[in-house]
């Protein structure tokens, strides 16, 4: 009897350094002969990469091992990441997970796998990963989304912000090495991806920890080089990085992607002082006019927190002045959340839950007029998309892309340009308002006049991997 196939299930958690270390465990297990399946099937291995970064995100964390157990109680349970770096010992006390790997240690995942299958017993590999400056090689040969492609580039972070948990679980920077970075973007362009968005935990501190004058301005430049790459994005930036220099230097390449996410948490200084961030919020707006004075209607997203300790009405309301004073693309908006172990845990004047809620609902409002305020701007403007994935509005069909500001556009399907219009290609358009119920979020596109197949193709570098 031919021996059957193990099975192996994953479930990721977080943030996008998460999703790009849950592929790459992912490729792994296929590498190793393991069939992939959803993680709502019968498996022989589940795999919870998780988050810790709120105590709703240990939550889930818990509930998605709890959720393995209960599918296949005879399947092997693998607690990653985050959580299983704050909480180790309390995950293999409770019997939630058989192997606990914490960061740094995901790339031995196969090692690990076969340790515990010899121990049989409750087994872990999770380090001092405060007193660790090594960066953990882990790399892609394809990814998740068909169109872009997550790269990270960074780990760590040493900014003690005092609500954050995160310099406990991913401990101190550390950089990937640039030829490394380069050789895994050169595989993504020949395998056919047009963008890569480089991504880190704490990406504004690349290169601060190598030999040498690598910067993040350096990658982004050695990456604008790499044959078939058309787009650059950055993940989540500090406004501190964004000088003069920094800005002029991504404005010279036309590759980089006018969005730009600058991390602000909250638009009130005396906030932003207690969260232990290194800015004020007039520095802030400099960055932001700094990014204006370059490019044309750039797009900004932020992450605000909500509730914060001591966090008064009158606060609030400067946080809310600020916010629309910048006018964001998009809004990130999160309740405080206690995380044991940080200052802010231990801070007098914790804001109740129901205030907290009742801010986030005002800032998801504002939110949603500045992002459509921003949408506006482009109605009867040209633009180029970068063609995602077919959906279907009013009964009818059509594709979906993004244009370099991140604004979603769909254009309608037709028998003349359903094999033209295909995932993967970047096409030119013109954007209009869209019309009707489905359109939220998102701006109707028709193709550019005299527009032909001929012309779209000769957009795509390389037609044979088109997917």
């Amino acid at each position: 009897m031919e021996n059957r196939k193990k099975k192996a299930a994953l479930h990721n958690l977080g943030c996008k350094v998460n999703a790009y270390e849950t592929e790459a465990m992912r490729q792994l297990l296929e590498a190793a002969g393991y069939e992939i399946v959803s993680f709502e099937e019968t498996s022989d291995v589940y795999l919870v990469n998780t988050c810790s970064v709120t105590n709703m995100a240990d939550r889930k964390s818990r509930q998605m091992l709890h959720r393995a157990r209960k599918r296949n109680p005879e399947a092997v349970i693998v607690a990653a990441g985050c959580y299983v770096q704050a909480s180790a010992e309390e995950i293999l006390e409770s019997g939630a997970a058989d192997l606990v790997i914490g960061n740094n240690q995901k790339g031995k995942l196969l090692e690990l796998l076969s340790g515990y299958e010899k121990e049989q017993g409750a087994f872990q590999s999770v380090i001092d990963i405060a007193h660790t400056g090594e960066y953990e090689e882990m790399s892609l040969e394809k990814t998740a989304e068909h169109t872009r492609a997550f790269i990270k580039i960074q780990d760590g972070c040493n900014q003690f912000c005092s609500y954050c948990i995160i310099p406990f679980t991913r401990g101190r920077i550390r950089s990937r090495k640039l030829e490394d970075i380069l050789s895994e973007v050169g595989r993504l362009s020949f395998a056919g991806y047009k963008e890569v968005v480089l991504t880190g935990i704490h990406l504004s501190s690349y290169g601060k920890d190598l030999e040498g004058t690598v910067s993040l301005l350096e990658v982004i430049r050695q990456v604008e080089k790499i044959e078939g790459i058309e787009r650059i994005r950055l993940g989540s930036l500090e406004p501190r990085i964004v000088t003069e220099e920094f800005v002029k230097g991504l404005a010279s390449m036309e590759k980089v992607c006018p969005h730009f996410h600058l991390s602000l948490q909250s638009g009130c200084d005396e906030t932003l002082r207690r969260m232990n961030r290194h800015y004020t919020t007039e520095e802030y707006a400099v960055c932001c006019d700094r990014l204006r004075n370059y490019y044309i209607h750039p797009a900004i997203t932020t992450d605000v927190i909500v509730g914060f300790p001591q966090e008064t009405e009158e606060e609030f309301t400067e946080t809310l002045d600020f916010l629309r004073r910048i006018g964001f693309y998009e809004m990130h908006v999160f309740k405080y959340s206690r995380r044991r172990g940080t200052k802010a845990a231990a801070m007098d004047g914790q804001v109740k839950e129901e205030v907290k809620t009742e801010r986030s609902r005002r800032a998801l409002l504002l939110e949603k007029e500045l992002s459509e305020e921003f949408r506006q701007f482009y109605e009867g403007r040209a633009a180029e998309l970068l063609l995602e994935e077919g959906l279907e509005i009013g009964g009818r069909p059509y594709i979906s892309g993004y244009t370099k500001e991140y604004v979603k556009a769909a254009i309608r399907l037709t028998e003349d340009t359903k094999e033209i219009l295909l995932p993967g290609r970047i096409v030119p358009v013109k954007l209009l308002k869209g019309k009707g119920n489905g359109w939220e979020g998102m701006l109707e596109a028709e193709l550019s006049d005299g527009i032909s197949g001929h012309k779209v193709k000769k957009l795509e570098e390389n037609p044979s991997t088109a997917r």
